[in-house]
């Protein structure tokens, strides 16, 4: 079974973050939210509390297929500001692991110079943050390890791109249908 961490900071982005955990857990995953505020609680973008599993300083973080940032302003800011954030990052690109990043974070894949050379999405406005990515405006972007998405709209499609990398086609298609996510994007109402 695939292991994720996703880190979490007060600021983050609610629907980026509660529905990627929600996607991979339902998908068969084990997705672990990870507090970087030194308790085991985060005050998200929108003030909804959110208990993690783990903080940090009790995560070890070696077993991670893919680490995620979810993103929301100032949660992205604070996740750049964490040394052991940025640090894990690196030891996992250094790895050739994937990572995940949505919204305003990418901004920190940027900053570390993980986005150099490759297509990357975010965002808008956020793309000057993205040094030397091709920014390309898309819902989500897979460029090697690396996933991008664009925003909150985004959440699904970059959620269910993540489950298919860690799983197969058949349980995403399977969850699609299940959540009734196929019906939205066909445009069925009632």
């Amino acid at each position: 079974m695939a292991k994720v961490y996703q880190f979490m900071a007060n600021g983050t982005e609610e629907i980026e973050a509660l529905t990627t955990i929600d996607v991979l857990r339902r998908g068969g995953v084990e997705a672990l939210t990870v507090s970087i505020t030194g308790s085991e609680y985060i005050e998200a973008a929108h003030g909804v509390v959110i208990k993690c599993d783990l903080t940090i300083e009790e995560a070890d973080l070696s077993d991670a297929d893919l680490l995620l940032l979810p993103g929301g302003m100032p949660g992205s800011t604070n996740l750049l500001e964490h040394e052991g954030v940025l640090q894990a990052l690196l030891r996992q690109a250094a790895d050739s692991k994937r990572i995940g990043a949505i919204c305003a974070a990418p901004m920190v894949l940027g900053h570390l110079g993980l986005l150099r050379g490759k297509c990357a999405t975010c965002y808008p406005g956020f793309e000057k943050y993205m040094d030397g990515a091709e920014y390309t405006q898309e819902l989500f972007t897979i460029d090697g390890n690396i996933i991008t998405g664009c925003g909150p709209a985004a959440t699904l499609p970059y959620s269910y791109a993540i489950l298919e990398m860690l799983t197969d086609k058949d349980t995403v298609e399977g969850l699609k249908e299940g959540m009734m996510f196929n019906r939205m994007v066909s445009g069925l109402v009632g």
